[in-house]
């Protein structure tokens, strides 16, 4: 009878959402006999999480430094409760300064952006992080390099939003002007066709044909940061771009050009991509909550990462997501394989 009544006094871990985060993230538990009248603790892997809130039914711990893949735990005085599995970041790059979605090629090799203040000509533009996680510079010499993107044949590309030019990057990381005259140029994407979209945070989204024509695809909103861009398995245009609201919307935009709502009730959205299942994972706040928010192709919306200053993602070929802060990467085994155009 003794042993029945320790286990039925054993904390109860019920859900924890989101399932997954970042340290700096918080987690949500809820469960029974969390605290049992006392101030229950939490584990995950071998480190104490602070809690931010605490009650025998719901406990909100924050994710520590250091914390990596594992399993979390609540306990209180002497029990505990069974360990409950989470996706938790490890950090594989630091020292840089991104502002929109990390791009990763076939062999898993990430690349990433120190953009640097308006103005600020960085002595490296772009970062090559490999597979062993060993950073090294790779492009030098772009003034605010702002996004990437990777066309058909894995060439990579890069705008600098100083000087509305879109460069494209050899294998050995020498640049040429690939096109110009593309206002604040921000985001950019290619399509199916190896055409690219180029974003003029301004309000103009523009299409570069392969031969280099330049036209108008479609106009919105300025934004005060950027536009970052992705293609939908719909063939659609999603675009998203911060303004001074703190219930944005994401666009997406027909073929044709044509722009609707997709989505609204954002907080500072930035960069976005796609898995196979048509689901698109932004970074931005939901409903006061930091992290990535994923999108279901019925635009419904819930928090699937949790983490502070979180600007973009990819993913990669072993299922990860790459997330970039906008001082590091970090490294997240979700198991969801990425749309991928090519």
């Amino acid at each position: 009878m003794a042993f029945r009544k320790s286990s039925e006094a054993r904390p109860q871990i019920i859900d924890v959402r989101p399932p997954a985060a970042i340290p700096g993230g918080e987690f949500q538990i809820r469960g029974r006999g969390l605290a049992a009248g006392t101030r229950p603790f939490v584990s995950i892997g071998q480190l104490a999480a602070p809690i931010i809130v605490g009650s025998d039914s719901y406990v909100v711990a924050r994710v520590p430094e250091g914390a990596s893949e594992g399993e979390l735990v609540v306990g209180q005085n002497h029990s505990s409760s069974s360990a409950w599995p989470c996706h938790v970041g490890v950090p594989i790059a630091d020292g840089l300064h991104p502002v929109a979605n990390p791009v990763i090629d076939h062999h898993g090799d990430v690349y990433s952006t120190f953009s640097g203040s308006p103005g600020q000509k960085a002595p490296v533009s772009v970062y090559k992080i490999d597979t062993n996680n060993r950073s090294r510079p790779y492009v030098t010499d772009v003034m605010n390099a702002t996004s990437l993107a990777l066309d058909h044949d894995e060439v990579l590309y890069v705008s600098s939003r100083h000087e509305g030019v879109v460069y494209q990057v050899s294998p050995g990381g020498n640049l040429t002007v690939y096109v110009e005259g593309m206002g604040v140029a921000t985001g950019l994407v290619f399509d199916q066709e190896d055409n690219l979209y180029v974003g003029d945070r301004s309000g103009t989204i523009f299409k570069v044909g392969r031969q280099r024509q330049i036209y108008v695809f479609a106009t919105l909103d300025p934004s005060i940061a950027a536009y970052h861009l992705a293609f939908g398995p719909d063939g659609y245009l999603y675009v998203s771009g911060p303004t001074t609201s703190s219930f944005d919307a994401i666009h997406r935009i027909s073929p044709e050009g044509q722009v609707e709502v997709f989505y609204r009730g954002l907080g500072r959205p930035q960069g976005m991509a796609f898995d196979v299942k048509g689901n698109l994972y932004i970074a931005a706040s939901l409903r006061g909550r930091r992290g990535i928010v994923r999108l279901t192709t019925d635009a419904v919306a819930d928090l699937y990462l949790s983490g502070p200053s979180i600007v973009g993602l990819a993913f990669a070929p072993s299922k990860a997501m790459i997330l970039a802060t906008n001082s590091s990467l970090f490294r997240v085994d979700s198991g969801i394989e990425g749309r991928r155009l090519h």
